[in-house]
C-alpha cells in the first residue's frame, strides 16, 4: 500500500505529461477559437443603420460571398486591423459589411470617419445580441458568409496581412469570391 502512495505522483505527472503532448502538438494553433457555426447559416439579424443610413441584415449578405466584421470604436486592436479592411475593400470585389459591437452610434460614426469607412452597410449591434447569436468572442471578430448564407470561416482577433492571404482570401476563392 506504501508503494502504491509513492507510485502517485508519478501517475499523476505521466497524465500531465500525456495531456500537454496531446495539446501542445505541433501543428495546432493553441489561439484558435473554434465555431460550431462553420457550414451552418448566418444567424438571422436585422439592425438599425448607422447614422440613419440602411440597416443591415442577414438578407443583405445573401445570393453572394461577403465578409462581415464585428467591430468598435473602442477597440484598440480594431484601429490596428482598419488599414487593412480598407485595402482589402478597394482591392478585392467581396462586400464587406460591418457590425458595430456595444457601441454608441456617435462614437462609431466618429471612428470611421476619423479612420474612413470600408464597409458597404454598418449595423448597429448596441446590446450585443448578435454578436451572441454569431458566438463573438471579443471585438474584432471576421466572418466569411458563402452566397447561400452559410458561415465559411471565422477569425477571432485583428485581422493581419498574413492571415488575410493565408486564411481568408484562399477561403474567398473557394466560396467564389
Amino acid at each position: 500500500m506504501r508503494r502504491l502512495l509513492y507510485l502517485l505522483p508519478v501517475a499523476l505527472f505521466a497524465v500531465l505529461i500525456a495531456y500537454f503532448a496531446l495539446t501542445l502538438r505541433p501543428g495546432r494553433d493553441p489561439s484558435a477559437l473554434p465555431s460550431a457555426l462553420i457550414d451552418k447559416p448566418a444567424p438571422d439579424f436585422d439592425l438599425a443603420g448607422l447614422a440613419g443610413a440602411q440597416g443591415l441584415s442577414r438578407a443583405a449578405l445573401g445570393g453572394h460571398p461577403a465578409i462581415v466584421n464585428f467591430f468598435a470604436s473602442w477597440c484598440v486592436p480594431c484601429r490596428a486591423e482598419h488599414p487593412l479592411l480598407m485595402r482589402l475593400a478597394e482591392q478585392e470585389h467581396v462586400p464587406l459589411f460591418g457590425i458595430a459591437y456595444k457601441d454608441k452610434p456617435d462614437e462609431a460614426a466618429r471612428f470611421l470617419a476619423q479612420l474612413g469607412d470600408p464597409y458597404r452597410r454598418v449595423g448597429l449591434d448596441q446590446n450585443g445580441r448578435v454578436g451572441i447569436d454569431f458566438g463573438v468572442y471579443g471585438v474584432p471578430e471576421t466572418y466569411l458568409i458563402d452566397s447561400a448564407g452559410h458561415i465559411r470561416y471565422r477569425h477571432v482577433g485583428p485581422l493581419d496581412r498574413d492571415s488575410i492571404e493565408r486564411e481568408l482570401l484562399p477561403r474567398l476563392k473557394e466560396v467564389g469570391g
